[in-house]
């Protein structure tokens, strides 16, 4: 499945960013529970929602700081995905950190933005020289009145799979 293929049909199409949204849903089974929707595609940058229901809420009826910390993680990483290839290039979630600034009680939105000239200049230039490099994605999240309810950032350490060692 050609993630970059779905996604640009999916930027004109709500039937196909259903299909991605369920697809994502299906293919990180941990994931399923948090019912993430994709809202926004295009190819620079991905908007995805939480829904503000039971399975994410913690014992104060707010949004889950864990539900949180994965939404930051989905949106940076499914574009990275989506922007590299996976064939050619293994990337591992190396940090994760959240800042929570309001307490989440409605649906939240998280935006992660990554243009071509960043992509190039931080992992595929950095990669013509080194063996891994590890980068910074930070993502807003927003709920629908507009508050900053949290800003994650992922660190990602990317690799070509050939400087992969293994056993």
């Amino acid at each position: 499945m050609d993630i970059s293929k779905l996604l640009k049909k999916a930027e004109t199409s709500s039937f196909y960013r259903m299909l991605v949204s369920r697809g994502l849903n299906r293919m990180v089974p941990f994931n399923k529970p948090h019912r993430f929707k994709i809202e926004e595609v295009s190819g620079d940058h991905l908007k995805i929602k939480l829904p503000y229901r039971k399975r994410n809420l913690n014992h104060l009826k707010g949004l889950h700081a864990c539900a949180l910390a994965t939404l930051a993680e989905v949106t940076s990483g499914f574009i990275l995905v989506s922007k590299l290839n996976p064939k050619k290039y293994r990337l591992i979630l190396q940090k994760l950190e959240m800042d929570y600034h309001y307490q989440g009680k409605m649906d939240a939105t998280a935006v992660f933005q990554c243009t071509q000239d960043w992509l190039y200049t931080s992992v595929l230039r950095p990669l013509e020289e080194q063996e891994a490099v590890v980068i910074p994605c930070s993502v807003n999240i927003h709920d629908t009145a507009g508050n900053h309810l949290a800003t994650g950032t992922a660190h990602w350490q990317i690799k070509n799979w050939e400087k992969v060692k293994t056993k």
